[in-house]
């Protein structure tokens, strides 16, 4: 398994399984069905409501937690110091394991700067005291991540964020990459453009199937491919095991630059998910169930 190295020397896969949107019912056999393809880094949240079942199919898998890279995210409705160092003991207790590979702020709260601070405050001391190995943020935009900097220690592992090819964040990536701080890609085979009423869909896009044509691939190990060849690590999502089978055998396909630059052209500026300044507690807050 290839990794990516973190600006704090922790070493995470390339490519890892996300379950947002996984029932619990599917969560379990979905994270036993990557470890077997050979993954070993599982996202999960607590507001997605299955850090539970991420648990369970690690340890049914029978790999050595060791060898097994968890991810996690905290909700805002835990922000505040006191509060999030609770969500973190929640969401490992969740997991059954006594230490998170890597633990994000879920949104900003751009309403109520103070409980952001004060959340990612407590991951770094969660940091401190070992009870995590990396921490970041998600969904963080230029305005969210400079005010972070400036009020705390520790820059963030990761800044995990909407990135596919009809939304690429060229600006956002690069002050990432300015701050060593490494951008992982969620939706990274643009499964959002066919929510709703998107009129392009990424998996039909005549140009991603030409080049995936041309290698004897798919779409999504294509986006995949472009993806890691760009530098992003990424959480493609799937329940299926055939699917999470071939997210996997991406790792083996390599675009030529005139395909990566083709990729790069397919940019929308659309963001799919929900706009990151408008993340209120009114809003969005929900409570998220003790472990």
């Amino acid at each position: 398994m290839s990794t990516f190295t973190l600006n704090n020397s922790v070493t995470i896969p390339t490519i890892g399984l996300g379950v947002f949107q996984s029932s619990p019912e599917d969560t379990s056999g979905a994270v036993a069905s990557a470890l077997e393809a050979g993954y070993r880094h599982i996202d999960t949240a607590a507001s997605y409501g299955n850090e539970r079942e991420v648990g369970q199919g690690l340890r049914a898998s029978g790999l050595d937690r060791s060898e097994v890279f968890l991810e996690t995210k905290l909700w805002i409705s835990d922000y505040g110091y006191e509060q999030a160092l609770h969500g973190v003991d929640k969401s490992a207790d969740k997991l059954g394991v006594e230490q998170i590979d890597l633990l994000l702020l879920h949104q900003p709260l751009p309403s109520d700067l103070e409980l952001t601070i004060g959340a990612y405050q407590a991951l770094e001391a969660s940091l401190a005291n070992g009870r995590v190995r990396a921490i970041g943020v998600s969904n963080f935009l230029p305005e969210h991540l400079t005010a972070l900097l400036e009020r705390t220690e520790i820059v963030p592992a990761v800044n995990q964020i909407e990135v596919h090819p009809y939304f690429q964040q060229r600006e956002l990536q690069a002050l990432n990459a300015e701050h060593g701080i490494l951008t992982q890609a969620w939706s990274p085979i643009g499964g959002i453009t066919s929510y709703g009423e998107a009129e392009r869909r990424s998996f039909d896009d005549p140009v991603l199937l030409e080049i995936a044509a041309a290698h004897e691939a798919s779409a999504a190990q294509v986006m995949l491919a472009w993806h890691l060849q760009q530098g992003r690590q990424v959480i493609p999502k799937s329940v299926r095991p055939e699917r999470i089978r071939e997210n996997f055998a991406a790792l083996d396909l390599e675009l030529t630059a005139s395909e990566l630059e083709r990729i790069d052209g397919l940019e929308t500026g659309v963001r799919g998910g929900p706009e990151p300044s408008a993340i209120t507690l009114e809003n969005f807050g929900r409570p998220i169930p003790e472990a």
